[in-house]
């Protein structure tokens, strides 16, 4: 059997990887119900998506998916914010592994991915 890629090596590609393959490095679980329906288990996730966080201090919310922050690794979620000590309100950033997707944003892609996906099995 071929020896298996050192930590360090898989570490740097994952930390150094360009934004396209971020893209599915970021990708979310998809509830019962939708796994269900599609046959698929996760996706990339994106901007129009609605969430709910599993885990964390805000675990048990749901919300738009408002940005996808792909140099922080993070996702924005709608009402998901602290406010500053100066009044600003920020979002904050919740890592996409930690959320269930619960209604997919359809477009053609989207639907031609899980097309894709659901015929493997």
């Amino acid at each position: 059997a071929p020896a298996s890629t050192p930590r360090r090596k898989s570490r740097q590609a994952y930390f150094t990887a360009p934004s396209h393959i971020r893209r599915k490095l970021m990708s979310a679980p998809l509830t019962k119900e939708l796994r269900e329906k599609y046959n698929v288990r996760s996706l990339p996730i994106r901007r129009d998506d609605e969430v709910r966080i599993c885990r964390g201090h805000y675990h048990d919310r749901e919300g738009k998916v408002t940005q996808v922050y792909r140099k922080k690794w993070r996702i924005h979620i709608e009402r998901v914010t602290r406010d500053k000590a100066n009044g600003q309100t920020v979002p904050i950033g919740i890592h996409p592994s930690k959320v269930m997707i619960t209604k997919i944003k359809m477009d053609k892609d989207r639907k031609a991915l899980l097309d894709r996906k659901n015929r493997a099995t």
